[in-house]
């Protein structure tokens, strides 16, 4: 599976994020690339954002980077760790779900 985007590393990690805890990539639904985030993508594309709407939170969406192994959109919302690897994410990307996902249209989490 290719990552794309700005020194990203064997765990998915980017010049933007690049903590421990920074170990997921999202597929962006406009192009169908995973993108570590929204900052690479913006800089590797010449389209806008295209947000996953809530009818499509069953895409596979979500890869983790220690493990490679992808999760829905729906799964990835409910964890704060990869239900496959156990290593944690980065609790802050909720702060982007609005980015990536129709998420206004849920109570906040």
């Amino acid at each position: 599976m290719k990552i794309y985007g700005l020194t990203v590393d064997a765990h998915t990690r980017c010049e933007h994020y690049h903590s421990p805890l920074d170990i997921v990539a999202i597929k962006f639904k406009c192009c169908g690339k995973f993108y570590p985030c929204y900052q690479c993508h913006n800089a590797c594309e010449d389209h806008s954002i295209q947000r996953w709407a809530t009818d499509e939170f069953h895409e596979q969406a979500i890869v983790c980077g220690n493990c490679y192994q992808t999760l829905s959109i729906t799964q990835y919302t409910q964890v704060t760790q990869c239900p496959y690897c156990a290593s944690a994410f980065n609790s802050g990307c909720k702060k982007h779900y609005a980015i990536y996902f129709e998420w206004e249209t849920f109570d906040s989490k």
